[in-house]
C-alpha cells in the first residue's frame, strides 16, 4: 500500500516525470545524452554524403563547376539568413522556457516555425525552377546545352543533400509545432523544459548542416 501511495504522490508532484527517473533533472540529463547520440548518427549520415561529394567533385570538377552555375546564389543566401535567424529565435525560445516566460516562449517558437516555413517555401521555388529546366538527378537529367558531361552527377548530390536536409527541416517543424501546442497549454516551466531544450539542439544541427551545404553547392569555383 505504501509503495502505491508513493507512486501516486510521485506522479502528482511532477506530472511529466517518467516513473523510471528519480527527478526531472535526471530525466533531462538522460534525454540529452540520447539526443546527442542521435545527433552523432545524423552527423555520420551527412558526413558520408560530404565525403562522397568531395570525391565526385575531384573526379568531375568541370561538371560540378558548370552545375553550380545553374543555382541561384541569392536564394541560397536568403535561406542561409533565414536559418541563422531561426537558430537565434530557437535559442531565445529555450531561454524563455528556462526562465519560465510562457508568452515569450510561444512567441519565439512561432517565429522559429515561421522561418522554417519560409525556408521550405524558398526551396520549393528553387526546386520548381530545376524541374522546369530539366536540371534533375541521374538519368532524369534532360537539360540541353551543357558543354561538359557529368553535370547530372552534381544535381544528383544537390537533390539528395538538400532534399534530405529539407526532410529534417520538415521534421523540425513537426517537433516545434508540438512544442508550441504544449506551450500554449502551459506544460512548460522553469523546472520542466527538456523537450524545448532537446528540440533546440536538433534545430541547431539542422542549421549547421545548411551552413556547410550552402558554400559546397552554391559557392564552389
Amino acid at each position: 500500500m505504501s509503495g502505491s501511495h508513493t507512486v501516486v504522490e510521485h506522479g502528482a508532484q511532477e506530472p511529466f516525470l517518467q516513473h523510471h527517473f528519480h527527478d526531472l533533472g535526471q530525466q533531462a540529463e538522460a534525454s540529452k545524452i540520447g539526443m546527442w547520440l542521435f545527433l552523432v548518427t545524423e552527423i555520420l549520415l551527412f558526413g558520408g554524403l560530404f565525403v562522397g561529394y568531395g570525391i565526385m567533385r575531384m573526379l568531375h570538377s568541370q561538371a560540378f563547376h558548370e552545375g553550380h552555375l545553374h543555382l541561384d546564389r541569392s536564394l541560397g543566401a536568403l535561406n542561409t539568413v533565414v536559418l541563422l535567424v531561426s537558430s537565434f529565435t530557437m535559442a531565445m525560445a529555450v531561454h524563455s522556457a528556462r526562465t519560465g516566460n510562457r508568452q515569450r516562449l510561444i512567441l519565439f517558437l512561432a517565429a522559429t516555425l515561421a522561418f522554417a516555413g519560409v525556408f521550405l517555401g524558398v526551396k520549393y521555388v528553387e526546386y520548381s525552377h530545376k524541374f522546369h529546366d530539366g536540371l534533375l538527378p541521374g538519368r532524369f537529367y534532360r537539360h540541353a546545352g551543357d558543354s561538359v558531361p557529368g553535370v547530372a552527377v552534381f544535381f544528383s548530390f544537390y537533390f539528395v543533400m538538400t532534399g534530405l536536409h529539407g526532410l529534417h527541416v520538415l521534421a523540425g517543424m513537426v517537433a516545434i509545432s508540438w512544442l508550441l501546442r504544449r506551450a500554449v497549454r502551459g506544460d512548460f516551466s522553469a523546472t520542466y523544459y527538456a523537450p524545448v531544450d532537446l528540440t533546440g539542439l536538433y534545430w541547431h544541427l539542422v542549421d549547421m548542416i545548411w551552413i556547410y551545404l550552402f558554400p559546397l553547392l552554391y559557392l564552389i569555383s
